[in-house]
């Protein structure tokens, strides 16, 4: 991605207090007063999840460290004393969920299907599952996507690039082939995460159209299939009278 005049590109974390594995800070951790980790009243995944419920609903900005410590009924600086500021918090929180999603997409491809559009199908229709079950996620990125910060840069670089890599891959391959419209990842991302995924994280939305819930897991599983079936027959391009591959067109981006 093209470095924009005027904004700062970050990949990585900025270097602060030595933080550990879960997420805590490491310095000063034993300083006289401090309550231990494992005497804490809730879990470094409890907190974890519930920052990342607070940021999702209210951006950055709008998450408030002190209420989030009320919320989990806990003293008001905890958070603050394991993770050292709201930043880390969020970077913690992102880390957490956002290394989840890449893991899912690594292994959304079925082994078992030997014809790459299928691949592609069923790649499509998980990823699809997997957002409804963590709707947090794409209403999280609903907010940061529409603004330029190192925030976004890090889900970006960090995250979402890799794990759509695959996928970019497949369809450069379906398209050279022949086998559908060359399409741009972005189109495609977008066609899919804030495009059939929607009615997960606009749920009171989704609902003014039929009454039906849209994250209940049968309409989850109808909806992700239909949707990936409709996004796959959209692209696939069907071999002339001749058998020679379909026209190729330049992809759109």
């Amino acid at each position: 991605m093209a470095k924009r005049a005027g904004v700062r590109r970050r990949s990585s974390r900025p270097k602060r207090a030595s933080v550990d594995r879960d997420g805590t800070k490491q310095a000063s951790a034993n300083r006289r007063g401090r309550p231990k980790l494992e005497d804490s009243p809730v879990t470094i995944e409890e907190i974890l999840e519930a920052a990342l419920q607070a940021f999702a609903r209210y951006g950055y900005d709008g998450a408030s460290v002190r209420l989030l410590n009320r919320e989990l009924g806990v003293s008001h600086n905890l958070i603050n004393q394991r993770f050292g500021s709201k930043e880390e918090l969020w970077y913690a929180a992102i880390d957490r969920a956002f290394g989840r999603l890449v893991t899912q997409v690594g292994t959304s491809f079925d082994p078992t299907l030997t014809d790459p559009l299928d691949q592609l199908e069923t790649a499509i229709s998980r990823f699809l599952e997997y957002s409804a079950d963590h709707p947090e996620l794409l209403a999280l990125m609903n907010i940061e996507a529409g603004l330029e910060t190192p925030r976004l840069d890090y889900i970006y670089d960090n995250y979402l690039k890799p794990a759509l890599e695959p996928l970019g891959r497949l369809i450069e391959y379906l398209a050279a082939e022949g086998r559908i419209r060359p399409v741009g990842l972005r189109t495609l991302h977008f066609l899919v995460a804030h495009g059939a995924a929607a009615p997960f994280s606009l749920v009171p939305l989704a609902r003014r159209f039929d009454g039906i819930d849209p994250l209940d897991p049968a309409e989850v599983e109808a909806h992700a299939k239909l949707a990936a079936k409709v996004i796959t027959a959209g692209l696939r391009l069907e071999s002339n009278r001749s058998g020679q591959k379909g026209a190729v067109r330049r992809p759109a981006t």
